[in-house]
């Protein structure tokens, strides 16, 4: 059993933890930065040139890591929790760009 199923359930029990991870507003605005650049290099690399795709994860944790490493100064939850983080990004992703969370 991995270390993040073990200590959370699920990802609903995990998510609190990810938002105490990005509590710094600069840390928060490159993970929407990155992720947005993701989804850029996604539907460029789809519609012009598949080799654009290698992008998508390097603008994305590249992003995300100069937050954590520069600003939150923590060690970022995907080391420790993989997927459950690459969840927390797209769902932060969408509640900061709905308004949820705030920038």
């Amino acid at each position: 059993m991995s270390e993040a199923a073990g200590r959370y359930r699920s990802f609903s029990a995990f998510y609190p933890f990810y938002l105490q991870e990005h509590v710094n507003p600069t840390s928060r605005r490159l993970h929407v930065v990155g992720t947005g650049l993701v989804i850029l290099s996604l539907i460029v690399g789809i519609a012009l040139d598949w080799r654009l795709l290698v992008l998508a994860p390097l603008l994305g944790y590249g992003f995300a890591w100069v937050g954590h490493f520069f600003f939150e100064k923590n060690r970022p939850a995907t080391f420790r929790h993989p997927v459950y983080s690459l969840m927390g990004d797209w769902v932060m992703f969408k509640d900061i760009c709905t308004g949820r969370i705030s920038l």
